[in-house]
């Protein structure tokens, strides 16, 4: 009866350890322009667009673009990086105030795998451009990722 239970415990804790390893392995890291440019891993990051430097090459269905701090006012004076993005341009791309992009740098840019537009919203407050992902942004960044 005995050995049962141990076997059971060692079962259950094997399981626990597994799950856990999954999940700390598919999680993408929340970080700020410089920390995206310098990671050797899958890290998430926002930015608004400098629409001064998109390039789309339908052919290859390659997206070029930079990004600056969604934090800063203007692009001038503010961390910037290059990112390329492979796929469809989204609808209101033209129409973004921000992006949130997951990837990772590859050379002197960041290459997306996925890119989620953000457009201002009706719903959104007169105060106009703060976003709950901006906030969350902000809380993962000073705390430093995950």
């Amino acid at each position: 009866m005995k050995a049962k239970y141990i076997i059971g415990g060692v079962v259950i804790a094997l399981f626990t350890v597994w799950g856990a390893s999954a999940f700390f392995q598919t999680t993408i890291q929340y970080v700020s322009i410089d920390k995206a440019r310098n990671s050797n891993q899958m890290v998430q990051v926002m930015g608004k667009i400098d629409f001064d430097n998109v390039n789309y090459n339908a052919d290859d269905s390659r997206l070029e673009f930079a990004i600056f701090d969604a934090e800063a006012e203007s692009k001038v004076g503010a961390t910037t990086m290059n990112v390329v993005y492979y796929g469809v341009v989204p609808g209101n791309f033209d129409q973004a105030t921000s992006v949130v992009l997951k990837g990772q740098p590859e050379g002197d840019v960041f290459v997306a795998d996925q890119m989620l537009v953000k457009c201002p919203s009706k719903y959104q407050g007169e105060g106009g451009d703060e976003y709950q992902d901006m906030k969350k942004h902000d809380e993962a960044v000073e705390s430093g990722g995950a």
